[in-house]
């Protein structure tokens, strides 16, 4: 299969359950919900060594978000609900509840597990927090110095998918790089997904485990893509006429909204000229039970 002239490769991207709360963070202005929505995503790009993942999802406008103000969707994704409450805690009111005019809201108020974070949070406010009814929402209003921090009773959380990824091969390291941020640029226009690693891609594409250092490393360098040292790996995959690749990883709340991402991406991906080849990463099935075929996206 071709798209634009360039080869998506006949493969799949093996993807893995996960634990995702939402949280939608509102503030003043457009630029201080994104700074809370930054702090708050920090150190989450890989379950592997981060204690979560996270991302920013989508901006939400003043039309939409539920104290009429602009806002950041934000997911947080761990391996277990434990472990996600405990995220969201810290990281909501560390990096939040501490950036000047941000209120914090449920952004999977649906959702059948959902954590009292909100009463928890307003203990901060050392006896002189209160309740405050803003239409449907119960917000505990905590008092700052800068005026009073608002944030709803309960975040919920989903059994979610984490891993959605393709590979972009490039003829220099910035045609690759150009490729993925502009498929980064597309993704960020949908709801319901993420790109966790830095800038929404991925540099470092890994294997699980390691060839050499077995007993200390959970994950090494994916050598069959490492360009530099093609000369030096039997089974690389890296066309001569290639010289960088770069990596997508998508996390989203269900399968069907990192598929389209995964096709939305990719077909803004090969608009650049340059990308030799589309691939995508697994490892035969020992992963996760998802497995989401290139070819079937189209």
């Amino acid at each position: 299969m071709e798209i634009n002239g360039v080869e998506i490769e006949d493969t799949y991207a093996e993807a893995f359950s996960i634990k995702i709360s939402r949280v939608l963070i509102t503030a003043a202005t457009k630029h201080w919900a994104e700074v809370a929505a930054t702090e708050a995503t920090g150190f989450g790009t890989s379950v592997i060594m981060c204690p979560a993942e996270a991302g920013i999802e989508r901006f939400a406008t003043c039309e939409e978000t539920p104290d009429g103000r602009p806002g950041v969707y934000i997911q947080i994704c761990t391996f277990g609900y434990e472990a996600l409450e405990h995220q969201l805690l810290e990281r909501i009111g560390q990096c939040i509840l501490t950036a000047p005019t941000t209120a914090v809201f449920n952004g999977l108020p649906n959702a059948e597990k959902q954590f009292n974070i909100g009463a928890k949070e307003r203990f901060f406010g050392d006896g002189l927090e209160s309740v405050k009814q803003l239409g449907d929402h119960k917000m505990h209003s905590i008092p700052l110095m800068g005026g009073d921090f608002l944030i709803e009773e309960n975040i919920g959380a989903i059994a979610g998918i984490a891993g959605g990824n393709f590979f972009i091969f490039g003829d220099s390291q910035m045609t690759a790089l150009t490729a993925a941020e502009v498929a980064v640029d597309a993704i960020k226009e949908l709801e319901g997904t993420i790109t966790p690693f830095p800038g929404g891609i991925v540099a470092s594409g890994s294997k699980s485990g390691s060839n050499k250092y077995a007993k200390f490393m959970k994950a090494t360098a994916n050598e069959k893509y490492c360009p530099t040292v093609r000369d030096k790996v039997a089974d690389t995959q890296i066309p001569a006429d290639v010289k960088a690749v770069y990596e997508i990883v998508i996390n989203g709340l269900n399968e069907e909204v990192i598929k389209k991402s995964m096709a939305v991406a990719i077909k803004a991906a090969v608009t650049v000229p340059g990308v030799k080849k589309i691939s995508a990463g697994n490892y035969g099935g020992k992963l996760g039970k998802y497995q989401l075929k290139l070819h079937d996206l189209f």
